[in-house]
């Protein structure tokens, strides 16, 4: 089984940075997407940011200009660059990658989350 791995997560100030990355444990044959997704508690799981093999990104509005996520292929990881934070921010964050087998078959992964908090 693949496990991914969350880390840099912690304490930010409103204002200031955080970068997140993602790895695999062992090497996955095609990652479609990767992506980066975020919970509090009370609510839904919802889709931060995400990532195509093409290069091709999406935003959610919320971070839009704000966020940047970017893939490395040649590592198997996904990085997400946080500016701007605001505690509106403040979740736990999960990275996804959306696999496919030499036999095409589509598996998806989560990493175990890692905490952000914004605060002054």
């Amino acid at each position: 089984q693949v496990q991914l791995v969350e880390s840099g997560g912690g304490l930010a100030q409103p204002g200031g940075s955080l970068r997140l990355s993602c790895a695999a444990s062992e090497i996955i044959f095609r990652i479609l997407i990767m992506g980066w997704y975020r919970q509090v508690p009370g609510k839904q799981r919802e889709l931060v940011a995400m990532v195509g093999d093409s290069g091709r990104t999406t935003y959610d509005d919320s971070v839009k200009g704000r966020f940047t996520i970017s893939r490395d292929n040649a590592k198997n990881t996904v990085t997400l660059q946080m500016n701007k934070l605001k505690t509106e921010d403040t979740a736990v964050y999960y990275c996804k990658y959306k696999t496919t087998t030499k036999a095409t078959a589509i598996r998806d992964y989560w990493g175990e989350g890692t905490q952000v908090t914004v605060s002054s």
